[in-house]
């Protein structure tokens, strides 16, 4: 099979993480018969540099041809003084919009060989946690209208619209039942019904499209408490699906209770284009061109990647596999180093990764 992805390295440790991808790329492509191009192209502080811009005509041309967009990472000092509207992280908002991307994908799961590096009590950890938080990422409080700051009877006033329309709810929903289908058939929608007339709405659709997922089973649960559920019992989420506020702060939290950033991929999804997949962590320009970034999550947003837009499983399988598999025998980079483990760069990661699969 032959697909084209658009590779965005972007800027600090972006290029190195990125490198370590594409070794990952190049050898399933080897070892299943699949030919895969990769196109380069700038996004971010590098893009500024050369085209005055974060994001120039020709990467949004080049993503828009792709099947799918792989993305290292955006930003740096070198940049914070430059005019707000030309920031490096406005070329990242600016491919989201591009490629219509309605819905962030965030994994979050403890490896058991990292348990010990999660900050919450060993037995709750033990129980095991592996869940993903579906963020609705065009819509609600963060693009509503109307929104500003004025004076009203001598003070200042500010007010944001949080507003859904029915149709970005469902598509967000629908694209969550598939993805529970696909894992332990049970997906719990956060909305906070109790008080807002936008997520009355947001259950009312939840329930209508559960009608079509008969095989998954269906919870709600109000915000406040999932996020204490998140730290009290993290084992009974398996797909969380909520709007975009929410899942700002969900994935967020989820993600920190893992024990390290540095092992965190995402995608970014959308209807019928390109997805774009990206590690969540930044451009950690301090130690920006060491070799000593941790590759794993560019990794493993190389496997969502090849499951969710590629459509091939047993590949993203084996890529999850590898990762797995170089923790078990104890490899680890800087970031999630514990004493009588083994060491490595983020090359010879990447290295040890493609030698296993």
């Amino acid at each position: 099979m032959e697909f084209n992805i658009c590779v965005l390295p972007g800027d600090g440790i972006g290029p190195e993480i990125i490198s370590q991808a594409e070794k990952v790329i190049k050898r399933v492509s080897e070892k299943f018969s699949h030919n895969i191009l990769l196109e380069h192209a700038l996004i971010g502080g590098c893009a500024i540099d050369k085209h005055g811009v974060p994001l120039p005509n020709e990467t949004i041309t080049k993503c828009k041809q792709s099947d799918a967009v792989l993305l290292g990472a955006v930003g740096g000092p070198k940049w914070d003084k430059v005019d707000h509207d030309i920031r490096p992280e406005k070329g990242l908002l600016g491919i989201r919009k591009e490629l219509g991307l309605f819905a962030n994908l965030r994994p979050a799961m403890v490896y058991d060989e990292l348990r010990e590096s999660s900050c919450l009590r060993q037995d709750i950890v033990e129980k095991g946690i592996d869940l993903i938080v579906i963020r609705e990422l065009t819509g609600g409080i963060y693009f509503g209208t109307p929104k500003g700051i004025e004076t009203k009877d001598g003070e200042r006033v500010g007010y944001n619209t949080m507003m859904y329309r029915e149709f970005e709810i469902r598509r967000i929903v629908k694209l969550a039942f598939e993805v529970a289908r696909g894992r332990k058939k049970r997906l719990c929608s956060v909305d906070k019904a109790n008080v807002l007339d936008v997520s009355r709405l947001w259950r009312e659709v939840v329930e209508d499209e559960a009608k079509n997922y008969p095989d998954v089973e269906l919870t709600h649960m109000y915000v406040d408490n999932a996020a204490m559920q998140l730290v009290l019992n993290p084992s009974q989420f398996d797909v969380v699906v909520t709007s975009n506020l929410f899942g700002d702060i969900l994935s967020d939290e989820a993600s920190i209770i893992t024990g390290s950033i540095g092992m965190l991929p995402s995608a970014s999804i959308g209807e019928g284009g390109p997805g774009l997949y990206e590690p969540i962590h930044g451009s950690a320009p301090d130690i920006a061109g060491q070799d000593r970034a941790n590759p794993l999550a560019t990794i493993l947003s190389v496997a969502m990647m090849f499951r969710y837009s590629l459509g091939l499983e047993i590949e993203a399988k084996r890529i999850e596999d590898g990762v797995n598999e170089v923790l078990r025998q104890g490899y680890r980079t800087p970031d999630i180093y514990t004493p009588g483990k083994d060491m490595v760069s983020c090359s010879q990661m990447g290295d040890l990764v493609v030698s296993l699969i």
